[in-house]
């Protein structure tokens, strides 16, 4: 899907009772720099625009999405503030205009949209944005003359946003937060390695980096790599169940003969990011299962759920220590490789997720203090022949983990207009099939269970 909107679209600019007032320049540069409840400051003078230029909201592909009644509508934020729906190419002036227009798809009697109650920018409702630009810019703001909207919210995506908030409050303080910091985060638009210099502790450590092929630094791949089929099913089943990112490990063999690493086995970390406490017991269960199949520690995996399958800086840097403690003290050579899984960015073709195999080469002698280079590693994937009952155990453990999380995804909500997120993870899951065909009957056991979390 392109950033540019199809040839001649239609423009619907009804909104209903509610369709925002458009600014100009001058009166955006008022409203956003006067104080208290001056006439500006009304629901309508705050628009997507403003927000836009404001950094609150990033223009992106598949960002907005409307819930209403069972229905699920899909938008593309444009560069002008304005919205793209993403079914038809129809273009609409104002949250307000797209969300009645939806609305009165599915119930004809309905009037309004309420469409910054009912929008969700990245899965926060767009009023919460509005809110967040008072707060800055006008902290002495009534915050009524935002909230307001929320009560004339319909009754379905209300009860949805109650259910939401009491699985909230039975978790614990630190995990909520960490799930409400990667909801709200912005797309990360990735930069060239070129660009980045010499560290710079004041550089966001998110910072997506684009990678580079071997043959640009000019250096040859020091290794071949062959992975099982089994170990990608496995790690993308674990990427889809969360919207919060998780890691693991990969278990496999290494050949100093032939310089390839085989990598046979995932270890999912039933465990969160934030855990400190529980992670030592995890990683401990985990080495001890790498000794009694007698594989190796060949390297590790981690979700971007709504972003690009690429290294962050940070990921760079926990790279370049994981190739470093692999290779131990004697000096010997041993790869690590680092695989990133993209499960639910829409910039992904397909249903399939992005699963990206990198290394991270050292800098220069010259310039120490250079980040490391992120390169692609070619792999080759082998189809297994079946899926064995280890694999399959491994997927049980891990719905059981998440049944009761908060940041579980609804497998019965929409991905897109036409595909469930239980069609996304089936479909994604197939591009790993093994040879025998009776996998996925298999795996309908697995599904249902998933069907039964929510």
């Amino acid at each position: 899907m392109g950033s540019e909107p199809p040839s001649s679209p239609q423009v619907v600019e009804d909104g209903g009772e509610e369709d925002e007032e458009e600014l100009s320049g001058g009166e955006e540069a008022d409203l956003r720099s006067s104080s208290g409840r001056g006439s500006l400051l009304t629901r309508r003078g705050i628009t997507l625009r403003v927000l836009l230029k404001d950094g609150l909201v990033e223009p992106g592909d598949g960002v907005l999405a409307i819930h209403y009644l069972g229905k699920n509508f899909v938008g593309d934020l444009l560069n002008d503030g304005k919205i793209r729906w993403v079914e038809t190419g129809q273009i609409f002036n104002s949250p307000s205009a797209w969300a009645t227009h939806c609305k009165r798809l599915v119930n004809p009697a309905k009037k309004s949209g309420c469409g910054w109650a009912s929008v969700r920018y990245r899965g926060q409702k767009l009023v919460q944005y509005k809110t967040t630009w008072l707060h800055k810019y006008q902290p002495s703001a009534d915050m009524s003359l935002v909230s307001e909207e929320d009560d004339d919210e319909d009754e379905e995506e209300g009860k949805t946003a109650v259910q939401t908030d009491e699985k909230i409050k039975n978790t614990k303080p630190g995990l909520h937060d960490v799930m409400v910091s990667r909801r709200t985060d912005r797309e990360r638009v990735p930069v060239r390695y070129c660009t980045l210099g010499t560290r710079d502790a004041a550089r966001d450590a998110h910072t997506l980096v684009e990678l580079s092929a071997f043959s640009a630094i000019n250096r040859f791949q020091p290794f071949n790599v062959a992975v099982s089929s089994n170990v990608l099913l496995l790690m993308d089943f674990h990427c889809h169940l969360t919207t919060s990112e998780v890691v693991g490990y990969l278990g496999g063999r290494w050949d100093t003969n032939t310089q390839l690493l085989t990598v046979l086995r995932a270890f999912p970390c039933r465990t969160r990011l934030a855990d400190r406490d529980s992670a030592s017991a995890v990683e401990e269960e985990i080495c001890q299962n790498l000794f009694m199949r007698g594989l190796s520690l060949v390297g590790w995996y981690h979700s971007h759920p709504r972003g690009p399958a690429l290294p962050s800086l940070q990921d760079i840097d926990s790279q370049m220590d994981h190739q470093l403690r692999l290779q131990g003290s004697n000096n010997g050579f041993q790869p690590c490789l680092g695989i990133i899984c993209g499960p639910y960015y829409h910039g992904n073709q397909g249903v399939a997720s992005t699963i990206t195999p990198f290394w991270v080469v050292p800098p220069p002698e010259q310039r120490p203090n250079d980040y490391g280079i992120p390169v692609a590693v070619e792999v080759t994937y082998v189809q297994d022949n079946f899926l064995t009952s280890d694999v399959l155990n491994e997927m049980m453990l891990l719905v059981d983990y998440y049944r009761a999380a908060p940041d579980l995804v609804q497998f019965n909500q929409y991905w897109c207009p036409d595909t469930t997120m239980m069609d996304k993870i089936k479909g994604s899951l197939s591009c790993h099939a093994p040879k025998d065909q009776a996998y996925s009957q298999i795996l309908e056991h697995v599904y249902s269970q998933l069907c039964n979390m929510h």
